[in-house]
């Protein structure tokens, strides 16, 4: 069963339509990969690693910047789905956003997004192009379901984000988290809100 969902973005041209796929267990990221090394027309899509998304709005606010960057002709790579990656960057390095961000042989959770601007790239192409070319199970793409695939200390990570949250328990080094830190939803939602600074600030620069 696929869960492609479609969407459209206030401020973009009407014919402008999105299509995001969520996928686990994929087991053909090398080759995902591979294609856009290659350039391959036919995988002109937005691959980027689950791991290091924290929600929906993280990841829509890339692709928003990246869709409006082409309309008004602002592109720094290659093509508007290699700016969704790209965006996605607290710094202008678009190689090293792609090596934090994008499909790597190492990926088991993938998001697959497309732009449409022509009448040829439909849902239904879409799905199944995707169906015939990932290897994984197509999940639905829910803030829920997102939140199982983040890795938290990878965001951190690729944002160059210290963890404040503090550890008790002595000098054994395998201290329990302090009550007090902050988990759960409340970190998740402060963390958003940083990596969204951070990728607005990027585009200010």
């Amino acid at each position: 069963m696929s869960h492609l969902q479609t969407l459209k973005l206030e401020h973009l041209p009407d014919d402008f339509a999105v299509h995001i796929a969520l996928y686990e267990n994929v087991k053909n990221a090398a080759f995902l990969q591979q294609q856009l090394l290659q350039g391959n027309t036919a995988f002109e899509y937005a691959f980027i690693d689950a791991s290091v998304i924290v929600s929906s709005t993280h990841l829509l606010a890339a692709i928003f910047r990246a869709a409006n960057d082409k309309v008004n002709d602002r592109l720094k790579s290659k093509n508007v789905h290699s700016e969704m990656v790209f965006c996605l960057s607290m710094n202008n390095n678009i190689a090293e956003s792609f090596r934090r961000f994008g499909v790597s042989p190492a990926t088991t959770s993938l998001y697959a997004i497309k732009l449409s601007t022509t009448p040829s790239v439909t849902a239904t192409t879409v799905q199944q192009h995707l169906s015939d070319s990932i290897e994984g199970q197509s999940v639905l793409f829910s803030d829920v379901e997102i939140a199982k695939f983040t890795d938290i200390g990878k965001v951190r990570k690729a944002y160059k984000l210290s963890d404040t949250r503090k550890k008790t328990g002595g000098g054994s080094g395998k201290g329990l988290e302090n009550p007090y830190s902050c988990s759960g939803e409340a970190e998740r939602s402060g963390l958003e809100g940083m990596v969204l600074g951070l990728m607005a600030l990027r585009g200010a620069t």
